[in-house]
C-alpha cells in the first residue's frame, strides 16, 4: 500500500528493505514509546522513503530512533529551542527542517519543525497526506 502511494506521488521514489518485528520492538524500547501504527505499517514495507534530490522523506528506522533520542536528550538544545519531547521526528526536507508526529497528545497529523525560528506547525492531516504533498511537489519548501 505505502509503496503504491509513494509511487503515485513520485514515480522515481526509492525504497529500502522493510524492517522486521524484532527491529520494531527494539526501536520502541529504545524510544520508550510506541511508534504510530501507520508509520509501523510503512516501515514494514520499506525502511524509509527517498524522494526528489535524495531527500529522506521518511527516515530509516535506525535514523528515526537516533535523531529522536538526540533531540530529546541534548541539553544544549534547551538554551536554543522549545522542548522536543512531544514530537516524533520521521523525516526532513534536506535543508534542516524536520517533519514529525505529535506524540503528546497522540494524533495522526504531521507537523514541521522549522530550525531557523523553532516554529512548529501543521503540514499534513496524516502520513498518507504527508507523502502525497512532499513527494508530489519535490521542492524543499513544499509546506510553505
Amino acid at each position: 500500500m505505502w509503496r503504491e502511494i509513494a509511487r503515485q506521488a513520485f514515480p522515481d521514489v526509492e525504497f529500502s528493505e522493510p524492517v522486521n518485528s524484532a527491529m520494531m520492538v527494539a526501536a520502541e524500547q529504545r524510544l520508550g514509546c510506541p511508534i504510530p501504527s501507520k508509520l509501523v505499517s510503512l516501515l514494514r514495507e520499506t525502511d524509509g522513503i527517498v524522494g526528489h534530490y535524495g531527500v529522506e522523506t521518511i527516515w530509516p528506522l535506525d535514523q528515526i530512533v537516533d535523531q529522536n533520542m538526540h533531540f530529546w536528550s541534548d541539553r544544549t538544545f534547551a538554551d536554543l529551542y522549545m522542548p522536543f519531547d512531544a514530537l516524533l521526528f520521521i523525516g526532513d526536507n534536506g535543508g534542516g527542517d524536520q517533519f514529525a508526529f505529535v506524540r503528546t497528545p497522540s494524533r495522526p497529523d504531521i507537523f514541521v519543525w522549522e530550525h531557523e525560528d523553532d516554529s512548529r506547525r501543521w503540514v499534513a492531516r496524516d502520513l498518507q497526506d504527508y507523502l502525497g504533498r512532499s513527494l508530489t511537489d519535490g521542492g524543499d519548501d513544499w509546506y510553505q
